[in-house]
């Protein structure tokens, strides 16, 4: 089963959007929530996937030289960027952690140290703890 998300994912998202450079208190007061609920499913939006990276959003317009390839690399970064709209409800795709296929139903939850894991079945949490069990038992 998809991730659904709600009000407060849909606000943090939002506000993220706007200025990805926010604490997670300027977060809170802003969309009238705990600190830990802004912490909580920023990390829960980051475990899924969805949240892949807060990056810059550069002005082009305030850099002297426009010939460097970094510069390129940046322009081009910046024009595959598309607008996205973001509802109440959205769903969000979650794929195993383990065998990286699609997770259908109610996905199997794996909790350590700040990080969780999605998984299809019960099969691949268990070969997933089996193959890291020294990292997971070292983070909690």
């Amino acid at each position: 089963m998809p991730l659904k998300l709600d009000e407060i994912d849909i606000a943090l998202l939002e506000s993220l959007i706007k200025d990805g450079r926010k604490s997670f208190r300027q977060i809170a007061r802003e969309i009238n929530v705990s600190t830990p609920t802004v912490k909580t499913r920023y990390e829960r939006l980051v475990n899924v996937g969805l949240i892949k990276a807060v990056l810059p959003d550069i002005d082009l317009g305030k850099l002297e030289t426009k010939t460097s390839v970094i510069l390129d690399h940046i322009r081009e970064k910046a024009l595959k960027g598309h607008p996205i709209k973001l509802d109440k409800g959205t769903l969000v795709k979650l794929s195993c952690d383990y065998c990286k296929g699609p997770v259908h139903g109610k996905p199997s939850i794996l909790r350590f140290a700040n990080a969780e894991r999605f998984f299809c079945c019960t099969s691949c949490k268990s070969l997933y703890k089996e193959k890291y069990k020294g990292r997971i038992e070292a983070l909690e």
